[in-house]
């Protein structure tokens, strides 16, 4: 009898104590909901739901083991903005370890803000984290290394910095589209069970850690960061490496070739030299293949063989010479081939004349055979002795015959290129007049540091780029090339080559040409001169060369956002920047009747000088779009929208609402790619203004975070929120802008003790000030 009462004791226990955990969880549960300000995934949940029996699907699932929760899935709609200003991470993650036996937690998509607390190391039973999409910031808390059953770590498009973390066990490591920059440190090396690295989209640079002990590695992703200049040291098993967009230089290694399982190869975008490899195309696994934008040398061969289930090549912009595989030309209907920009034997895709690749052959330091010139040596000396004497009695005959006959004719007409020559040169004409007034600072130009504007023979653009050599060449559009060039005095320029697809006579861009003759601005990458190229039959315009000043620093993203090379912008530098962008909009709705608005100017269009003054470098040009015949098309350096055009309602608005999204990079340190991106961050930013400063400061870029000013950056924070504001006529003037700007490079350089006030600063001393936001 006592033990039946013992047994009925247990059980009653036993019962007890589920229906306490039961509850427990879902309290826990319920708590987590409110927290995350109750998301539609969350909808259905209450005090009566059964959470370990309600249906799965693809925004939730909640799987449970024994009445104990093992996983928590929960994924929102897309990138959700930051939750409200009283949402609290700390407390959000002391509730989640409340649940003790999780294995499997994801979080994704669902605005948690905030840097991670160590304490979610307190969840030991972790081996699978996903917090994806989310608003995270600051370093990855060192605590994670103590969880040694953790083998899933994916961390994407959230805002960490610092360095890169190793847990022993991980097999998945992902950290895409974050702020992570430094090296990669060696102890990756060690992680044997490392089955994935995807660390795309960072500030990481130098070289990459010895990853060739990995047996198990299976996917590289490093894209668009700075590593090199060697090709990492990799195992046979790797069935996807991307190396897009870095600074690799060395060759590529021949063992390469043997990666037996290896799908997809991207290379592009770096400057790999050497031979390229065939044997890549035949691969047994390989699907995809882009070496695209290299300096890669070799001969290419009709009948290569290549894998028949290749679906994407890019040869295009190397050194490449000889025949395209005739395999890679069957079959094209269900396979993309790019192969432009190199010297192979085809009229299609915009082939260069194969001397180029053998002047770029030199400069990788592949030398040609010279044999042949030893052997021709002695007879090209006699000829060439014979032939300068016989040329040099007849050059001298035939510049005695024109200098006469020119005398006789100057009387009756000058040439076509001298009168084009003057008439560029020359003061405004009478319609330019009539359509445009310039304020007095577009005619100081010698304030500029830039020479005259003027017109250029054929052979100066021929000469300063070396008659259109590849490695002179910057870049291509649907309207033509753009060539790095210098000139007889040694300055660097930019040489844009425009193709005409009609035919016009000078006359008809002479306005034109005026036009951007005037358009000058010390924060505007300014045109230094053009030039026609006619036609022979009819003399009309075939191409025209615009040639603008060079900015050798690079753009205002590789000194904020990028961070490639370890270089950063101060505080200061930043505002500083930010004004002469500023600046550089006023003077294009205001220093030229009509202005110039619809600009679409981004980040990576501003540029910085020796000083490290900007300078925007795409804004709308009438030529372009007069070229095109379309009101919206491409500016002289890229832009997107109309070019000089009357003033619409709310058309300046537009510009304002992109200097918002470049300000938002200058705070962030984050790049900007899309207009969700955009709006999320400005969301964070917004709702940061509510905040203490500590919250505030702790989600600006790192690198300026203890050097601004609290006052200095709640300016420019509020800047950036009222420029983004999705109604256009609410949104500020470029004067008002302008001048909060100087306010906040007022206040911070007085804060420093400076004894002169940044670039575009205001001058006068601090007294009862004006702002334009409330």
């Amino acid at each position: 009898m006592v033990s039946v009462f013992f047994v009925l004791v247990t059980i009653l226990l036993s019962i007890n104590h589920s229906e306490q955990l039961q509850s427990s969880h879902t309290q826990t549960l319920l708590r987590i909901q409110q927290q995350l300000n109750f998301p539609s995934a969350l909808s259905n949940w209450n005090n009566s739901t059964d959470f370990c029996n309600t249906d799965s699907n693809s925004s939730l699932t909640v799987v449970c083991y024994e009445d104990t929760i093992t996983q928590l899935h929960i994924i929102g709609e897309g990138k959700t903005p930051p939750l409200p200003k009283n949402f609290s991470i700390d407390s959000f993650v002391t509730t989640l370890v409340k649940l003790p036996s999780l294995k499997v937690l994801t979080l994704v998509s669902l605005g948690i803000w905030g840097p991670l607390p160590g304490k979610i190391a307190r969840l030991s039973s972790l081996e699978i984290v996903n917090m994806s999409s989310n608003h995270l910031y600051g370093s990855i808390p060192v605590e994670l290394s103590s969880l040694l059953n953790l083998q899933t770590l994916i961390l994407d498009d959230n805002m960490f910095s610092g360095q890169v973390p190793t847990v022993s066990a991980l097999t998945v490591l992902s950290l895409k589209n974050n702020l992570f920059n430094g090296s990669l440190p060696n102890s990756v090396s060690n992680l044997e069970n490392l089955r994935i690295i995807s660390l795309s989209h960072n500030k990481l640079y130098g070289v990459v850690p010895d990853l060739s002990h990995l047996r198990n590695l299976q996917v590289l992703e490093l894209d668009d960061n700075a590593f090199g200049p060697q090709f990492p040291k990799l195992g046979n098993k790797l069935v996807t490496i991307v190396l897009r967009n870095n600074m690799f230089r060395s060759g590529i290694p021949a063992d390469v070739s043997s990666y037996y399982q290896l799908e997809r190869f991207d290379i592009s975008s770096n400057t790999f030299v050497g031979p390229f490899q065939p044997a890549l195309l035949s691969l047994p696994s390989i699907a995809y293949l882009n070496i695209s934008r290299n300096k890669l040398t070799g001969m290419l061969f009709g009948n290569l063989s290549c894998n028949s289930e290749l679906e994407v090549v890019d040869l295009s912009s190397n050194l490449l010479t000889g025949s395209l595989p005739k395999c890679l030309v069957s079959n094209s209907i269900d396979r993309t081939v790019l192969y432009a920009r190199n010297c192979l034997e085809t009229t299609k895709q915009n082939q260069q004349p194969p001397p180029s690749c053998h002047t770029e052959a030199l400069a990788v330091g592949i030398l040609p055979d010279r044999k042949k010139k030893k052997q021709v040596s002695k007879v090209v000396l006699a000829l060439g002795i014979v032939g300068g004497t016989l040329g040099g009695v007849a050059l001298v005959l035939l510049i005695l015959f024109i200098v006469r006959r020119g005398n006789a004719r100057s009387k009756m007409k000058n040439p076509p290129t001298r009168l084009i020559s003057e008439n560029a040169a020359s003061g405004y004409t009478s319609k330019l007049l009539s359509d445009a007034r310039y304020i007095s600072q577009t005619k100081k130009f010698g304030a500029l540091g830039l020479p005259t504007y003027r017109s250029f023979s054929l052979e100066e653009i021929e000469a300063a780029t070396n008659n259109f050599d590849t490695a002179s060449l910057m870049g291509e559009d649907s309207y033509g090339e753009m060539y790095r060039g210098q000139l007889k005095n040694g300055s660097i320029v930019v040489i844009r080559c425009i193709k005409m697809k009609k035919r016009y006579s000078t006359q008809n861009f002479m306005h034109h040409m005026e036009l951007i003759s005037k358009l000058r601005h010390r924060h505007l990458v300014s045109a230094l001169g053009h030039c026609f190229k006619c036609s022979l039959e009819d003399s009309s315009v075939s191409k025209i060369f615009l040639v603008f000043e060079y900015v050798p620093n690079g753009t205002l993203r590789s000194w904020t956002s990028d961070g490639h090379t370890g270089r950063s912008l101060n505080w200061t530098q930043r505002i500083g920047a930010a004004i002469g962008v500023a600046k550089g909009i006023q003077f294009l709705h205001t220093g030229i009747v009509p202005g110039v608005y619809s600009n679409n100017i981004k980040i990576e269009d501003i540029l910085l000088d020796h000083n490290l003054v900007a300078k925007i470098s795409s804004y709308n040009l009438p030529l372009l779009s007069n070229i095109g015949k379309v009101r919206r098309g491409n500016s002289s350096d890229g832009s997107k929208h109309s070019s000089i055009n009357k003033r619409g309602k709310h058309e300046d608005k537009c510009d304002i609402y992109d200097f918002g999204v470049i300000l938002l990079e200058i705070i962030l340190g984050r790049t900007i790619k899309t207009t969700n991106d955009a709006e999320a961050f400005k969301d964070l930013l917004q709702t940061s203004l509510g905040a203490d400063e500590d919250a505030r400061r702790s989600i600006v870029d790192p690198a300026i975070r203890k050097a601004c000013l609290e006052q200095s950056l709640k300016t420019m924070t509020e800047i950036c929120v009222r420029c983004m504001i999705k109604e256009p006529a609410e949104r500020p003037s470029i004067e008002d802008v302008l001048w909060n700007l100087q306010f906040a490079a007022q206040v911070q350089d007085a804060w420093r003790g400076d004894s002169q006030s940044s670039e575009g600063s205001p001058g006068s001393p601090l007294g009862p000030q004006r702002t334009a936001f409330h």
